[in-house]
């Protein structure tokens, strides 16, 4: 009887041992897919969060979820390395009236105009601090009282899926 309860509690050590190896790697794949290298402006690998994390000793907390531990981890990782929020890129159409008083309520929130194109309304394709998100969405919401439109083009938070491609 022994050995059987021993080697019980082995096999559930086993299993939390890779199940927290798990998260582990669920953590650092979140973090390589939300940032860049401020630098270069290049995602970082998995291989290479992952190695930065045991540097600093990261340890998992198995009842906190991924998502809240890799904003931890970018938060201490750019004590020790060049890491930042990747940039979201978003569409925006807004209504030629409200289009130019609305883009330089926008403009301190926009880090690169990539595209912009006015005729009939004003079409901006730029890059934001992820951040910065609900900022801009509520502005263009409420300054064109719901005509504006705000689409997300790439985002790494974005589920798969969800995600509208034209």
């Amino acid at each position: 009887a022994q050995i059987l309860s021993k080697g019980e509690l082995q096999v559930s050590d086993k299993e939390r041992h890779t199940q927290l190896e798990q998260m582990f790697r669920d953590i650092a794949t979140i973090v390589a897919d939300k940032c860049v290298n401020p630098e270069t402006k290049r995602p970082y690998t998995v291989i290479l969060i992952e190695r930065a994390m045991k540097d600093i000793h990261y340890s998992v907390k198995p009842n906190k979820s991924t998502k809240q531990q890799a904003l931890e981890v970018i938060r201490q990782l750019k004590e020790t390395m060049q890491i930042e929020r990747a940039h979201m890129r978003l569409r925006f159409i807004l209504p030629a009236k409200e289009g130019k008083k609305l883009k330089e309520k926008l403009k301190p929130l926009i880090k690169v105009i990539e595209s912009e194109d006015f005729q009939e309304q004003l079409e901006i394709v730029c890059l934001v601090d992820p951040g910065c998100f609900r900022e801009i969405d509520e502005l263009i919401r409420s300054e064109t009282k719901g005509k504006g439109t705000l689409e997300v083009l790439n985002l790494k938070d974005v589920e798969e899926g969800d995600e509208k491609l034209e």
